[in-house]
């Protein structure tokens, strides 16, 4: 009877209540506990967004870049300036995590994954910051009925959800882009210069954290995170005024400050010294090898993005042009309700901390004022650090309305903070609908298109890199899709590197035409170098080398352009329509054709990319009906393939015009 443990008695009712008043105790302590650390709300929140972006995910290649991109980090290449060498290495291992049957979409993947991370650091960033104004602030002051908690997550949330939600923010979550990368380091490297920067947001840094780094730490993650960041977009030098003006204003214009940023270069450098990979790399001559970088020059070249120096501000017209845009699209970005927002946070901000206003400030005006002056169609991703600013206002103003409403109504904190929520979810029911990628397949089909419209061995110049060119390189490269098809892209034979790819790849292409390639390589050093160079001479042999690739290339194979291609590089051969190609003929005769099968699954969202698709697709069905009524005589055929060309473009005037034409005789 001496042998038995208490715990092996019964309990009586009492003891038993009070384990479980005791149990829920201790659940309630941990609850509070994970409600005042800002690191749960933040995976929360940060979750939710992955979800979605997974549910709108694209589940292929997509426009512009980004077969490119899979390509280069499947295959270890060298993508187009910058370079993107870590956004490559990262890439390279996604690409082979078993998370997704096939290359693309894992990488797509990666972009979500990084995007949803940004998201969490930004919470993070907010959540610090405001608690900072909100013990500081002479506008948002401490309130001591206990909703001060409360009050910050809804706000940190909110603003991350008004950033996770904005239109160009999700756009970069869906496909693989190096924006997707380069949101999160944003976010982070923001976030770092805070936590380092703790003589100002001392007791913002430590809220609800039983120890901190010493403070010289954070300024080496920061620093090291900072060289990261600059090789993955260079971009990040945007970031520079407003934390330079922050840093001085708390730090002082000190030795010691000084010496900081003297002790700061090595880590920067550390992580700047990723971009090594490009040399090394391109050493190793690789698959795709954009601007061959093994020599000094080459590599500073790619660094300085040189290749597209053109476009950077290039005149006032073009400044003007983006600016309207930028602030036509604006309120739409944040659904409205987010500008709304963000005007209150700035007033917020001017009232109660000015050394904030004009920092944030100085990070939105010096991205917007350099990407308005850059002249390129897809311009929205340039302006991401302007949004961040709106967002990071929008926060502001939310706590700002949270204790203002709070303070004038009889409205319920529980109540409140889910109203509060729920208008910060705006943007998630707006672009919805615009940013679900979920069944665009239009460039995958377009590409697959492409190649069946292509006999064996066949050259085929082509300046369509948005829609087939740059998604050819992961099918052929990735993929092994149609790899006896010789794909050359017009512009970049401009460039001296792409020659040289060329020569690697193809080097029958070159020899054939040697001598028309070295005249024009006479020319090209002058424009590469600088030197003074006749534009009309290097113009006409950039023609007569083309001209040469042609002819030549047309003894031993079957030779296309895409429409785009100028008529000056075809003079003297006939342009036949097949498929969505034209085949060149060394005469003038008919050579009968037909529209290959075209699988083309639809994809009803409107944009500058989709619409032109489905307009080269119609185009490709007029062209062949033209040429099946003019010069084959075939008017039933012919007005069979018009007719079929307003089914991709309704809206079609030539297509009508002919079918009138033949209709009427």
């Amino acid at each position: 009877m001496y042998d038995r443990k208490p715990e092996d008695y019964p309990r009586n009712k009492f003891s038993n209540q009070l384990h479980s008043l005791r149990k829920l105790d201790f659940h309630l302590k941990l609850l509070h506990r994970l409600t005042l650390s800002p690191g749960w709300p933040a995976f929360g929140v940060s979750l939710f967004a992955f979800v979605v972006y997974l549910e709108t995910l694209a589940p292929t290649v997509t426009f512009i870049d980004n077969g490119e991109l899979a390509a280069v980090a499947c295959t270890l290449g060298i993508a187009h300036p910058t370079g993107y060498p870590l956004f490559t290495l990262l890439g390279w291992m996604f690409s082979r995590l078993p998370i997704a049957s096939e290359e693309i979409v894992r990488l797509n993947i990666m972009a979500a994954f990084f995007c949803a991370v940004g998201v969490y650091f930004f919470y993070l960033l907010v959540h610090v910051i405001l608690t900072f104004l909100s013990k500081h602030s002479g506008v948002i002051k401490l309130r001591k009925d206990g909703n001060l908690s409360t009050a910050l997550f809804v706000a940190s949330a909110g603003a991350s959800l008004l950033l996770a939600f904005s239109e160009t923010y999700w756009s970069q979550a869906v496909s693989i882009e190096v924006y997707s990368l380069h949101v999160l380091f944003l976010s982070l490297v923001m976030l770092l210069f805070v936590k380092a920067n703790s003589s100002e947001f001392d007791d913002a840094v430590a809220e609800g954290s039983r120890s901190e780094m010493p403070r010289g730490v954070w300024w080496i993650l920061f620093a090291f995170t900072l060289g990261l960041a600059f090789t993955n977009h260079m971009t990040t030098i945007l970031l520079a005024l407003g934390l330079l003006f922050l840093y001085f204003a708390t730090q002082g214009n000190s030795a010691t400050s000084w010496k900081r940023i003297g002790f700061m270069t090595i880590p920067f450098v550390l992580g700047l010294s990723v971009y090594l990979y490009l040399p090394i790399r391109a050493a190793q001559s690789p698959q795709l090898n954009w601007g061959n970088t093994s020599t000094f020059e080459r590599f500073l070249w790619h660094l300085s993005g040189k290749q597209y120096r053109v476009w950077i501000f290039s005149s006032t017209e073009a400044a003007s042009r983006q600016l309207k845009y930028f602030l036509n699209t604006l309120p739409e970005e944040f659904a409205y309700i987010g500008i709304i927002a963000a005007l209150i946070g700035l007033f917020t901000l001017w009232r109660g901390h000015r050394r904030l206003f004009v920092a944030t400030n100085l990070l939105f005006l010096t991205c917007v004022l350099y990407s308005i002056n850059y002249d390129i169609h897809d311009i929205d991703s340039y302006f991401l650090l302007a949004y961040f600013c709106i967002a990071l206002w929008a926060g502001c103003g939310l706590l700002a309305m949270f204790f203002w409403i709070s303070a004038k109504t009889s409205l319920k904190i529980p109540m409140l903070a889910a109203l509060l929520i729920g208008v910060s979810l705006t943007p998630f029911f707006f672009h919805h609908a615009k940013t679900n990628e979920r069944e665009n397949y239009l460039v995958e089909d377009y590409t697959m298109n492409m190649f069946a419209s292509l006999e064996p061995d066949a050259l085929v110049f082509s300046f369509q890199w948005d829609y087939w060119v740059s998604a050819s390189y992961y099918y052929q490269f990735v993929k092994g899709v149609r790899p006896d098809v010789v794909v050359v892209d017009k512009e970049l034979l401009r460039r001296s590197w792409y020659l040289e790819e060329l020569d690697e790849r193809h080097p029958w292409l070159l020899r054939e035409s040697e001598t028309e390639v070295e005249a024009f390589r006479t020319e090209l050093y002058k424009f590469e170098h600088d030197l003074p160079y006749n534009p009309n001479l290097i113009q006409a042999r950039f023609v007569a080398m083309i001209s040469s690739f042609i002819w030549k290339s047309l003894i031993s194979r079957p030779v296309y352009v895409t429409r785009e291609i100028e008529p000056e590089f075809t003079q003297g051969l006939q342009r036949v329509p097949h498929g969505l190609a034209l085949r060149l003929m060394p005469d003038t005769l008919f050579h009968p054709t037909s529209m290959p099968s075209i699988a083309y699954r639809s994809f009803e969202q409107a944009g500058r990319l989709e619409d032109m698709i489905k307009r080269l697709y119609a185009w490709a069905f007029i062209a062949q009906g033209v040429y099946e009524y003019k010069k084959g005589g075939n008017p039933v055929n012919a007005e069979r393939l018009l007719k079929r060309a307003l089914e991709f473009d309704k809206s079609s005037a030539e297509a009508r015009r002919w079918i009138n034409a033949i209709g009427g005789q």
